[in-house]
């Protein structure tokens, strides 16, 4: 008998499509794929730089863009590329299919911009495999339950992928795209930084939530939620990269390291309301009405309460930051605070490691070495697995180096039975 046929999701990034070569390439990747026995099927985002493109025309004839034409503006990207794939994938001598998100079955919600998918209908992908074609899907957009072309906001292509993977069954998702894999720091600011073979959904997690731009943060939760393994590869190189699973090191024999990566994000600001009552409600009401305006909070922190007032401070994205100025003055005119403040030259870096768990003194070891780096610490946040510090942004490439070196994390975890 012959063996079941193993099902692969691959998504391709914007470098991997930039461009005529790059996508003839992409094409013999999928060839090769299915010639080794697989199944395929296809996601692929737009070339290159073409979505920025579109956008900058769309300010060029409009100050606010209405959301539901930006969608249907901004899908076209991805349809490019799915047509440009399938074409190459012809000329190689096998049958392929595009299919823009609404014809694979991506429904969403009525969110434009930053659509959440709410059901996969994967029929006409189903039919494709059936008969013998490969299915190239658009990422990045859906169709909502209105009957409109929505799209799926940042990674919204990964999302793509993860959701037809775990629909679909695939026995993996691969991501490709311009670097090789996961690396224990930014490879641009530590030299030595490694690929990691492995790492657990878990600290995945953490990395796309603090800065690491490898994956998308909603997409690994898919995957999370969903048991889809991912595998994050070159599509220059081809070479096996990272796999991201449920238990990661410990799945491939490997002792856990402490730390696994130290990531840094610059995209975040820090606004600062003074002189806030110390009542109960006080920080609801002013979160409450961030959340109301889509504000993505992330750090908070509030002082302890000096003669009935206290400072609450916060961070959220730069983009974000006319929004969350506007809507925390309001609420502190209401509630007679005194004034708000903000603070754009801040940078975030923090320690990821599921072994940190089992290890006390992680925390004491990262702050003792900032302060010896000549790094002041603004802000602190913390998981079971990770450490996140606020500094200034001129700092923050010190400190991961520092870091990254405390840490040892351009030395490979020791072999052991775990």
């Amino acid at each position: 008998m012959n063996s079941p046929v193993s099902l692969v999701v691959q998504k391709f990034g914007g470098t991997s499509v930039a461009d005529p070569d790059r996508i003839r390439a992409v094409a013999e990747h999928i060839v090769r794929t299915s010639h080794q026995g697989h199944e395929v099927v296809v996601v692929v985002s737009a070339m290159g730089r073409t979505t920025d493109d579109l956008l900058r025309l769309a300010t060029e004839v409009s100050s606010q863009p209405p959301g539901r034409e930006l969608d249907m503006l901004l899908t076209s990207g991805e349809r490019i590329s799915m047509a440009l794939l399938c074409m190459a994938i012809a000329e190689l001598g096998t049958q392929a299919e595009s299919l823009t998100g609404s014809q694979a079955g991506i429904v969403t919600d009525t969110d434009h911009g930053r659509a959440k998918i709410l059901e996969v209908r994967a029929d006409r992908v189903r039919e494709a495999l059936a008969a013998h074609r490969v299915p190239v899907v658009a990422g990045f957009q859906g169709v909502s339950t209105a009957r409109d072309v929505t799209t799926l906001g940042r990674g919204g292509s990964d999302t793509t992928a993860v959701a037809l993977a775990a629909a679909l069954g695939a026995e993996a998702c691969e991501i490709y795209t311009d670097v090789s894999g996961v690396f224990t720091a930014d490879p641009r600011i530590v030299p030595t930084a490694r690929r990691l073979p492995r790492v657990s959904f878990e600290e995945m997690l953490e990395m796309a939530a603090t800065g690491g731009r490898v994956l998308a943060l909603r997409s690994v939760e898919f995957a999370r939620n969903h048991h889809v393994p991912l595998h994050v590869r070159s599509s220059f190189t081809w070479e096996p990269g990272t796999w991201i699973t449920e238990l990661g090191t410990r799945e491939a024999g490997m002792e856990q390291a402490i730390i696994s990566a130290v990531t840094h994000d610059t995209s975040e600001a820090k606004v600062t309301i003074n002189g806030v009552p110390d009542q109960p409600g006080i920080a609801a009401r002013l979160f409450r009405a961030l959340a109301d305006r889509s504000i993505n909070v992330d750090m908070i922190v509030q002082n302890v309460s000096v003669g009935g007032q206290a400072d609450i401070s916060f961070t959220a994205p730069k983009a974000d930051l006319p929004v969350s100025l506007e809507v925390t003055r309001a609420v502190a005119d209401e509630l007679g605070a005194g004034d708000v403040t903000h603070d754009a030259a801040i940078a975030r870096v923090s320690l990821i490691g599921a072994g940190m768990k089992t290890h006390p003194g992680v925390a004491a070891t990262m702050f003792q070495t900032l302060a010896e780096s000549g790094v002041n610490i603004l802000m602190i946040s913390t998981s079971s697995i990770r450490i996140s510090c606020v500094v200034r942004s001129d700092a923050v490439e010190q400190a991961v180096a520092a870091l990254h070196t405390r840490f040892e994390l351009d030395q490979p975890p020791a072999q052991g039975s775990a």
